[in-house]
């Protein structure tokens, strides 16, 4: 099978996790996966690649940096169509999973449709948030929107099956495009990778881990550790790139917190397990989340999740259960939550550390594969349920 994505390893975002871990997962229940994404640098081809822990094939295309993103390079669009033909014919793969819309995963259901190819399409993204990384003027903006949207409907529609990550997702997804009959499937998680710590706390650790990008909304989390009590020590740790780091590190200097907020960039798989572990609670102030597999990783690890009560984050944090939802944008309720939880009695803690675990059971990666099994195959599947409602 092929997989198309415009985005993999060594990016590091939710989309390139998942493609990541969706190949090998693939690979390791006995398919022969090639991936085909932008090459990561000059040089490009066609090799053998370890990625979590399973070694596949993967054909990098030639790719030019977009240099107002601070590390996202693309395929040539005008080579596209060319590229994936000869791959597919070189091939000859039972199916396509497309992980994009935007060069690759289109170009690839374009000439999968013309060869009689099954194409199965997952969205990741939502045009509206992939504007900051354009040159376009704001006037120009919403109808650059529409127009990506139109993008988008075009290559989904080649697909026999297009997923999502989550119900929301999906309902987003079929509002904005004619698609219909979306199925929301999680990106899943192998949860035996993270280590809880049931042992009393030795400090308030506020953890935060994604693209340090505007849509993330990491000036609210900054100010609202700023407004905490200094008595509670809390400490912010910052784990991610991105165009927005310069601006908040100066944020930082402006508020007195260079001792309370550190920014680690990008860190290994063990320095982040680690990072999970020794946390007190996770924060996710973003608004554009369409599941967070940074915050799937926090409750894996067993913390309570403090974020924004936007988009796909509700289906993961039970507001009372495992953490708590504010308001999005809001510091004063962000602060507050927060403080609910760096305060809360031990056993009080515990309790929302278990309720993490106990939700985070429904996103096991491996029935996301099996769910993805079953599309390749062309059957008829029912979404895993993984959005279980809150406990009255």
């Amino acid at each position: 099978m092929v997989i198309g994505t415009d985005t993999f390893a060594p990016d590091v975002n939710g989309a390139a996790r998942f493609t990541e871990r969706l190949a090998a997962g693939l690979v390791a229940r006995g398919h022969d996966v090639h991936v085909v994404a932008p090459a990561a640098s000059r040089r490009h081809g066609t090799w053998t690649e370890p990625h979590e822990g399973e070694r596949m094939t993967v054909h990098r295309l030639y790719s030019w940096r977009w240099y107002p993103h601070d590390w996202l390079r693309f395929a040539l669009p005008w080579t596209i169509n060319r590229n994936s033909a000869r791959i597919l014919d070189e091939l000859a793969p039972d199916v396509v999973h497309s992980q994009s819309f935007f060069v690759i995963g289109r170009g690839l259901s374009v000439q999968a449709q013309k060869r009689g190819i099954r194409v199965v399409a997952t969205n990741h993204v939502m045009p509206e948030n992939m504007l900051e990384f354009t040159l376009i003027p704001k006037w120009l903006q919403d109808k650059a929107t529409a127009w990506s949207w139109r993008l988008a409907q075009r290559a989904l529609a080649r697909a026999e099956s297009v997923t999502t990550p989550t119900r929301r997702a999906a309902d987003f997804l079929e509002r904005y495009t004619n698609i219909r009959d979306v199925h929301a499937i999680s990106c899943g998680i192998d949860s035996s990778r993270y280590t809880p710590d049931f042992e009393p706390r030795t400090g308030n650790k506020i953890l935060f881990v994604g693209r340090v990008t505007g849509e993330k909304q990491i000036d609210v989390l900054i100010r609202a550790v700023a407004q905490l009590d200094a008595d509670l020590h809390a400490t912010l740790t910052i784990i991610g790139g991105g165009d927005q780091l310069k601006e908040l590190q100066k944020l930082v200097a402006s508020l007195g917190l260079e001792d309370r907020v550190h920014f680690a960039g990008y860190v290994s798989d063990e320095e982040l397990i680690r990072a999970y572990t020794e946390a007190t609670v996770f924060a996710m102030p973003s608004i554009a989340e369409l599941q967070s597999i940074a915050t799937m990783e926090a409750m894996s690890s067993g913390l309570p999740v403090v974020a924004a009560d936007a988009m796909a984050l509700p289906h993961l944090v039970h507001d009372g259960e495992n953490g708590y939802l504010f308001e999005p944008g809001n510091v004063e309720d962000l602060t507050g939550k927060l403080n609910t939880v760096l305060t809360a009695a031990p056993e009080e803690l515990d309790r929302m550390k278990n309720a993490s675990l106990d939700l985070i059971v429904a996103h096991d990666i491996q029935r996301t594969l099996a769910t993805f099994e079953a599309l390749y195959r062309g059957e008829t599947v029912a979404d895993p349920v993984t959005e279980t409602p809150a406990i009255e």
